[in-house]
């Protein structure tokens, strides 16, 4: 099992085992459902989500068979995991860390291989070996080819210059 981090369990919410998380996951669509199973703490101990709401910038998620803030309360702090393989993405979706080693193109050049993802407010950047940064948008990227581990970037203007 492969665990992908998706945020950190800060509070409690009210005396009924509802809990905050705070995520800047990107596909929280995806994770945040009926059903989910999150692996919480350093042991990784499996809890699947009954029901979730977002409010203010937390999500708040109520594990099954959680209905009281005492059976709750000794995971705040907890780091909050998914299976990777659980996570459902739509065809040609993928998450920017399994970019990192892939080869950029830009108008059938070789510009550098992606080292590192900054997760920023506004969108992740891909960090390239040579200090280029693309910020990883729709706007910017062409095409992922994960057989040739190659990222197509649409050459925009002052990109790398």
């Amino acid at each position: 099992m492969e665990y992908l981090y998706i945020g950190k369990l800060v509070n409690t919410h009210g005396i009924k085992g509802e809990v905050r998380l705070l995520s800047n996951f990107r596909h929280k669509d995806k994770v945040f459902v009926k059903g989910m199973e999150f692996y919480v703490g350093r042991d990784k101990k499996r809890y699947v989500v009954e029901s979730y709401r977002k409010h203010k910038n937390f999500d708040m998620v109520v594990f099954d068979g959680i209905h009281d803030i005492n059976l709750i309360e000794h995971l705040k702090g907890s780091m909050v995991y998914i299976n990777k393989e659980d996570l459902k993405l739509d065809k040609d979706t993928y998450l920017s860390f399994d970019l990192i080693g892939f080869n950029v193109i830009i108008d059938n050049n070789f510009v550098g291989i992606i080292t590192d993802v900054l997760d920023t407010p506004a969108n992740e950047v891909l960090v390239l070996d040579n200090n280029v940064m693309i910020p990883y948008v729709k706007a910017f990227i062409k095409d992922i080819n994960m057989d040739k581990k190659e990222v197509v970037v649409e050459n925009v203007k002052g990109l790398l210059s």
